[in-house]
């Protein structure tokens, strides 16, 4: 069944969700297929994204998140301009080729005007040759048009669920927090010419292969030129924590998670997708196993070493102990091990985004 499924060129749904229960040989047979297709449309090359949590500092509530605004044991944290600058300036000397800044969603004529400096910066410090992608949440189309026309290339907006009833049952019901308005924000982002990213969590409480199938689909629908996703992890201070008895063991999600890469790459032949570093608290080679059979993207975390415990999305969150020159030589060595090379001073634009434009253009 499985062998069948593989040798298709196009899949549907039930043929999704199959491959998303494949356990034993099947699933290593699904994995072989990816990593042929991994191969092929995007060589075995990892693009780094030196990552800098600037913010924690969030104006969401959503339920799943160990920043959300409501959680006050969080200590709260905003890091200077200098020194986001300083580290994006290691991502540079040391040829990363790229970075990403993260933050929690703040919405604000100041914080907008403060990414625009930075992205200044960032083309300043590096002569251009310095690509930025940004992951600041929910913003006006004239705000994203603004910053990429300062030197934004790419945006990380994770949907976290396409299914439209479970993403309330993650979220307040209140304007905030609006299915269609993310949404539309991606519309947005594709509209101005970002290289557009979205991404789902994955073994969430009341979430079925079905809806994970969905998931999939939905990101072949949007045309998306990257996608980030990984295993849900609980946090204790949060709402949904209540519900941790109906998740699957974290190994099970684990696997879940690298059936969802590799179907992906089978999908989307050609986008870049981003090892999580949700992976690695479960398996300590959980990024190493996911480039491997389809990732290409890693994201080294460059964040000054005092504020990485605060930036804390879920629990066991690894690597904040590491300074960012371990980090690197640890990646280094970790990816050589999955039988792939790092691609260094290379922007590492999606292949997909590429193709996408020159199409547009006849």
């Amino acid at each position: 069944m499985i062998e069948d499924i593989l040798k298709k060129s196009k899949l549907d749904k039930t043929d999704l969700i199959h491959l998303l229960q494949a356990e034993g040989p099947d699933m290593e047979r699904l994995f072989k297929k990816s990593m042929a297709v991994k191969e092929e449309y995007v060589q075995n090359k990892v693009y780094f994204r030196g990552l800098i949590e600037f913010s924690n500092i969030c104006r969401k509530d959503c339920l799943y998140c160990g920043i959300r605004k409501s959680n006050g044991k969080v200590h709260r944290y905003d890091i200077s301009d200098k020194e986001i600058l300083k580290a994006a300036e290691f991502a540079y000397d040391n040829h990363f080729g790229s970075v990403v800044l993260q933050s929690g969603e703040q919405k604000s004529p100041v914080f907008s005007k403060r990414i625009i400096k930075l992205l200044d910066g960032m083309n300043q410090l590096s002569g251009g040759k310095l690509r930025v992608t940004l992951s600041c949440g929910e913003q006006t189309k004239e705000t994203y048009k603004e910053w990429f026309e300062h030197g934004a290339a790419r945006y990380l907006l994770r949907i976290e669920t396409s299914d439209r009833e479970l993403y309330a049952k993650l979220h307040p019901n209140d304007r905030l927090h609006d299915f269609n308005e993310r949404l539309q924000c991606l519309y947005d982002l594709k509209d101005l010419g970002y290289q557009t990213g979205s991404g789902v969590m994955i073994g969430l409480p009341f979430q079925s292969h079905e809806s994970l199938a969905n998931d999939l689909l939905w990101m072949q629908s949007m045309d998306l030129d990257m996608v980030g996703m990984g295993p849900y992890l609980e946090h204790e201070e949060t709402p949904l924590y209540e519900y941790r008895h109906f998740l699957m063991p974290q190994k099970k999600r684990f696997e879940l998670a690298l059936r969802m890469i590799a179907c992906l790459r089978i999908l989307m032949k050609d986008i870049n997708i981003a090892a999580a570093t949700a992976l690695q608290s479960i398996d300590k080679l959980g990024r190493e196993k996911a480039i491997k059979i389809g990732a290409n993207v890693i994201m080294p975390n460059v964040t000054p070493g005092e504020f990485r415990d605060d930036y804390h999305l879920y629990n066991n969150k690894p690597c904040t102990d590491e300074n960012p020159e371990d980090c690197k030589s640890c990646l280094e060595m970790r990816i050589a091990l999955a039988d792939n090379k790092i691609a260094y001073d290379e922007w590492g634009d999606s292949e997909h985004y590429r193709r996408r434009i020159l199409n547009s253009e006849f």
